[in-house]
């Protein structure tokens, strides 16, 4: 089972790139960033596990994660490098999948593109997405952006994407693309919707007892014919040896641990080389 660390970007406290660089050095796996584009200030929406609009600042101060993570990869050579999660529904597909397929070219194959389908009904809103329609949406995102990613002469028609026959490269070095894992609630309906489009799954901090979760999924990716198991990738809100142990028998491919938004000194010394330590992990 790999071990990430997950860092809540903003303009304050340490970069992406220090951060990325300091849990490479501790011997983490991958580093992942996640994505608002913006914050309407008017909402109705409800922050997932709450009955409040409210909101920590932090959300309203997020960098680019694609900017965040081309800074990471020029300062590291090893560790992966992902979206917990990116929303792609608030982007351009064509424009995205040159965004992403250039980060993978660029950080030697390194990418991990972890999607959602966007809780903030107004953020979707504002980029002209019906919040009704979002996962027939990001279905077809996913397929146009990997005809883009493996075809010399790319097209597609679908209700939400459509595009003549085109060229465009660079192609990601992981063919036929980097692998997608879908951040949302463990349901049937979610593990149907990865089988067919996706790669595997990230929970979400509501995703708790996910024990016959990780079986249903693993149920539903053998019926569909998909070959090999689906990546688990689970957030941890701490070491804890006896359920990282059972979540690796019970078929979890990686253990996400949150970082502080702090002080580059506070994180790297006071967080990441105690975690690292406390796991194991060889520098």
């Amino acid at each position: 089972m790999r071990h990430g660390v997950t860092l809540f970007t903003s303009d304050r406290g340490i970069t992406p790139a220090a951060a990325a660089r300091a849990a490479e050095e501790c011997g983490f796996d991958t580093f992942y960033v996640p994505e608002h584009t913006h914050i309407p200030v008017d909402r109705v929406s409800k922050y997932p596990g709450t009955d409040s609009t409210e909101l920590p600042e932090r959300y309203a101060r997020m960098l680019d994660p694609w900017v965040a993570l081309s800074t990471a990869a020029s300062v590291t050579s090893r560790i992966r490098l992902g979206t917990s999660v990116a929303l792609p529904l608030e982007h351009d597909p064509i424009a995205l999948a040159k965004a992403i397929a250039s980060l993978d070219l660029l950080s030697g194959g390194r990418v991990t593109l972890g999607v959602g389908y966007g809780w903030n009904a107004e953020e979707l809103a504002d980029h002209g997405v019906d919040p009704k329609k979002r996962r027939t949406a990001l279905r077809e995102y996913l397929e146009a952006m990997q005809a883009l990613w493996t075809q010399d002469e790319a097209s597609y028609d679908g209700q939400f994407v459509k595009f003549s026959p085109c060229w465009a490269w660079p192609k990601p070095i992981q063919q036929p693309r980097p692998p997608v894992l879908i951040g949302a609630g463990a349901s049937e309906s979610t593990f149907t919707r990865i089988a067919r489009s996706a790669d595997g799954w990230i929970t979400t901090p509501r995703d708790r007892d996910i024990e016959d979760s990780i079986v249903m999924l693993q149920r539903i990716w053998a019926d569909a014919g998909r070959a090999g198991q689906p990546e688990i990738v689970v957030l941890a809100s701490k070491r804890d040896a006896d359920k990282l142990a059972r979540w690796e028998d019970l078929g979890v491919t990686e253990a996400l641990f949150g970082v502080p938004e702090a002080e580059e000194e506070q994180v790297v010394v006071g967080y990441l080389k105690r975690l690292a330590d406390r796991l194991g992990l060889g520098a």
